[in-house]
């Protein structure tokens, strides 16, 4: 006699043990909003493109917007400033605005790590 094998775990829920057991951590979803190809632009980029392959390797999900080419999408995010780095997920959506190159001040924005202090 065939005994038929259930199906035991769905995909879902072999994730969410995966995750209690802090094996799979929760995607990036970022964006970077720059000003055309300018210096300060160029720097940011490759700046947080290290940082993300340094500490989320695999994880993140980084999507550059020139304010200059697409304006409404400036618009309707309130971006005043460039470059801006948005964190989307995971919440809660943070805005790192400037000098995106400390590695430290963007780990903390990004909620990865904590700013060392002095004494």
């Amino acid at each position: 006699m065939k005994r038929r094998l259930r199906k035991v775990e769905t995909t879902a829920a072999f994730q969410s043990a995966l995750e209690r057991q802090g094996q799979v951590k929760e995607p990036y979803v970022l964006q970077l909003y720059i000003t055309g190809m300018t210096p300060r632009s160029t720097e940011a980029f490759s700046s947080i493109k290290a940082i993300c392959e340094k500490h989320l390797q695999g994880r993140y999900d980084l999507e550059v917007i020139d304010i200059y080419q697409h304006p409404s999408i400036a618009r309707e995010e309130q971006i005043i400033a460039a470059p801006t780095l948005v964190k989307k997920l995971p919440a809660p959506l943070r805005r790192l605005v400037g000098n995106l190159s400390q590695e430290d001040r963007v780990l903390n924005g990004l909620g990865l790590k904590r700013i060392t202090q002095s004494l």
